[in-house]
């Protein structure tokens, strides 16, 4: 085997050697880097772990916060839709008040003119009865009994004011 280029020897002494550099590295750097890769592999997959837990409680403290949003905008609306019945409500109410004031005020004003205008009348036949007493004594030169003749121009005016108010 010399002549290709072999040397027994040689490659028997380099074979034990490279099984020796084999065994001790298998036993002090194979065996540490193994456990140094197995941790660092385990390491990395907790934190992938807790990296998904995390977004997973992101998510979910997401969806809390947009449905609170969602609640707080509901809230928000209703109160604007009860405030809006409210000031409708006032309003209606405000309204009513013043139109039942205003025929109140009417009403009052109404009944005030029926009693200034029937004093009016009142006044006007007192005035007309004492205006023909007195020209009835001018024309006949005698005092004449007040309240038969005051009687009698009532009827009279009484009769009057109905031919009148039938017209």
């Amino acid at each position: 085997m010399e002549a290709i280029g072999f040397n027994l020897p040689g490659l028997a002494t380099q074979l034990v050697n490279f099984v020796i550099l084999l065994v001790l590295l298998r036993m002090f750097v194979y065996g540490p880097v193994v456990r140094m890769l197995d941790n660092r592999s385990e390491k990395i997959r907790e934190s992938l772990a807790a990296a998904d837990q995390a977004q997973e409680a992101s998510e979910k403290s997401q969806e809390q916060i947009q449905e609170a949003l969602q609640d707080a905008r509901a809230q928000g609306q209703q109160l604007i839709e009860q405030a809006r019945q409210t000031s409708e409500r006032l309003v209606n109410e405000a309204r009513e008040e013043a139109r039942r004031q205003g025929e109140e005020e009417t009403e009052r004003a109404r009944a005030a003119i029926e009693r200034e205008r029937d004093d009016a009348i009142d006044s006007v036949r007192q005035e007309f009865g004492d205006l023909a007493i007195t020209a009835a004594e001018k024309v006949i030169q005698t005092s004449l009994d007040g309240d038969a003749h005051k009687g009698l121009i009532e009827e009279v005016l009484s009769e009057a004011s109905q031919s009148t108010g039938r017209n």
